[in-house]
């Protein structure tokens, strides 16, 4: 086992989120020592969660502007994705029904917890925390689009199970955290 030992921390940026310069040692078994030094990002964590309702076989997926994916050859900057979330200093569970309102307009009371997942650990500290809950259209209480005050312009989706993971394989859904909680459904036999 690597045990290590912090050299020296500096602040690239600090705004919306940090990015860190990290120089740190690591003493490996054999008695070795490396000097490493990386950039580190730390954007907090998050919560996400897929919206499933078994009588209509459909999914709840957002559809929203993303200026990174642009920037790296998305021709639109669109992505299809499953609601989603900072923590912002509150626990996962309040965040996502925070974040389900407000991005989907659906009032979930059940909801389950089905894994944690660094998204990006060589670069970004960020845990995800998944979850799965079913949906009814009684459970609309408004039409979501996320928030204005936050910059937010969000158009709610609801697809046929089957069509959303077919755009997985045609390339229309890229975003990882939507990829795992679509197939977790698919695995576990969530919607028929």
């Amino acid at each position: 086992m690597n045990h290590l030992k912090l050299l020296q921390t500096t602040t690239l940026s600090k705004g919306w989120s940090s990015l860190k310069k990290i120089t740190y040692e690591l003493l490996n078994d054999d008695g070795t020592k490396e000097v490493h030094t990386r950039e580190v990002y730390d954007r907090g964590n998050g919560a996400t969660i897929l919206l499933y309702n078994r009588q209509k076989n459909t999914v709840i997926l957002t559809k929203q502007f993303r200026l990174p994916t642009y920037l790296n050859g998305n021709a639109t900057g669109m992505m299809i994705e499953a609601c989603a979330g900072m923590l912002d200093e509150d626990n996962p569970e309040n965040t996502i029904r925070r974040e389900v309102e407000e991005e989907t307009g659906y009032r979930i009371f059940k909801i389950e917890k089905v894994m944690e997942a660094y998204m990006s650990p060589g670069s970004v500290t960020e845990i995800l925390y998944f979850f799965m809950a079913e949906y009814t259209d009684e459970m609309k209480i408004n039409s979501g689009g996320g928030l204005k005050i936050e910059g937010e312009h969000i158009e709610v989706l609801e697809l046929d199970f089957r069509k959303a993971l077919e755009k997985i394989h045609v390339g229309e859904i890229k975003d990882g955290k939507t990829i795992m909680l679509l197939q977790y459904a698919m695995i576990k036999k969530l919607i028929p």
